[in-house]
């Protein structure tokens, strides 16, 4: 203690510092009376939840997460009508589908009409088209094209008729090819090849 700490006088009831303290009292007073006079929120605990209690009814599991989209196929089927003939690489080197004389032949993926033809030996009357650097279409045994060589064409536009020219039944033969080689249009027909 310092000696002029012990000579100082206790505030008067009517000193600054007295009334300074009390009016700090009532001020505190009515501070705290108004946080406790509006009951508080729920606050969650601070600990986690003990064991499950016996016999008290169990969260089902989560279920498993949705199976991933299947690929979007890059090219679609021309025709409606059951699959007569698959590819085999050597004397089949396409699908043909099945139909009636008129039926819809739609363009597989958009592309440039690159021929309309008549003169291929095999294929009767028929439409070629350029997908890009990579891919062509081929749409043979057409009753009657409806399209003409530059013409842009996008997936799933009609492009011809189905028909029997150059070959014994109606139908349409299709075949994609890729840089130049047949390959089996079923699995790009299903999203399984780009």
């Amino acid at each position: 203690m310092t000696p002029m700490s012990k000579n100082l006088p206790l505030p008067t009831h009517d000193h600054p510092a007295r009334r300074a303290l009390a009016a700090g009292v009532c001020a505190g007073a009515a501070l705290l009376a108004a946080c406790t006079s509006t009951p508080l929120p729920p606050q969650p605990p601070l600990w986690p939840a003990g064991p499950p209690i016996a016999n008290a009814p169990v969260a089902p599991p989560a279920p498993p997460p949705a199976p991933a989209p299947s690929p979007r196929a890059s090219f679609i089927r021309p025709a409606d009508g059951p699959v007569i003939g698959r590819f085999d690489g050597t004397r089949n080197k396409g699908l043909d589908i099945a139909g009636s004389t008129g039926d819809p032949i739609l363009a597989a993926a958009d592309g440039r009409v690159v021929i309309v033809s008549k003169e291929l030996r095999g294929y009767g009357t028929m439409v070629i088209l350029k997908h890009g650097d990579t891919f062509i279409t081929a749409y043979g045994h057409l009753d009657r094209a409806l399209v003409k060589e530059n013409d842009v064409v996008r997936q799933g536009q009609k492009i011809a008729e189905m028909g029997k020219t150059g070959t014994d039944r109606v139908k349409v033969h299709f075949e994609i090819r890729k840089q130049g080689t047949a390959v089996d249009p079923e699995p790009y027909l299903q999203g399984l090849q780009h």
